[in-house]
């Protein structure tokens, strides 16, 4: 089966473009989601980040301690190295599991932030990169997240991969820069796809 990765930084809309591909048919697997599905109930995985953050990492019910999480991993980049590290891997075995649960579907789609620096991009046959100027994400998620800053939403974009080097790497792209249409930026990848 044919598996097409959707990347972008923040902001960019990589998630109204897989809601396209969904009402299209397609199945799309959000790696985000997902990940904090499994950092709740991957047993292994839940003991791999309490050996590597501590008892903390879960409250006493059970429940993923995010602030704590978060307070520790975010300005410190080994730990968030190390966090990715444990949780990359049981992310990419989850979607082979879903990918196994659609096997009637012509391809499927999975939505990950961050495809590359995860290296999840090697499980897929080709990357769609969704692409937007710094100054339009800026201006969308100042509206879309009104708990962050400008300075915030920097903060996050000097963290990810370049959207030079995304595109760089990608088979396509898809220009969400309120300029060009969506719609039929994504039902050309859509024929093409199910021409294969």
């Amino acid at each position: 089966m044919l598996k097409i990765g959707i990347t972008g930084g923040i902001g960019v809309g990589k998630t109204i473009v897989c809601r396209m591909f969904q009402v299209l048919g397609i199945p799309v697997y959000d790696a985000d989601t997902r990940a904090k599905w499994v950092m709740q109930y991957d047993l292994a995985l839940k003991q791999e980040l309490r050996d590597a953050f501590g008892e903390e990492t879960y409250t006493p019910a059970g429940d993923l301690n995010r602030t704590y999480l978060a307070s520790i991993v975010f300005n410190n980049p080994d730990r968030l190295n190390r966090l990715n590290a444990l949780v990359h891997p049981h992310v990419g075995t989850d979607f082979e599991k879903w990918v196994a649960a659609h096997p009637n579907a012509p391809y499927v789609i999975k939505e990950a932030a961050l495809m590359f620096e995860s290296e999840s991009w090697r499980q897929m046959d080709e990357i769609i990169v969704v692409s937007a100027p710094l100054n339009v994400r800026l201006k969308r998620l100042l509206k879309r997240d009104t708990h962050r800053t400008e300075a915030d939403i920097k903060a996050i974009i000097s963290k990810q991969l370049s959207e030079e080097e995304k595109i760089a790497r990608a088979n396509h792209v898809v220009f969400n820069d309120d300029k060009q249409l969506l719609i039929p930026q994504v039902l050309a990848l859509h024929q093409q796809f199910l021409s294969r």
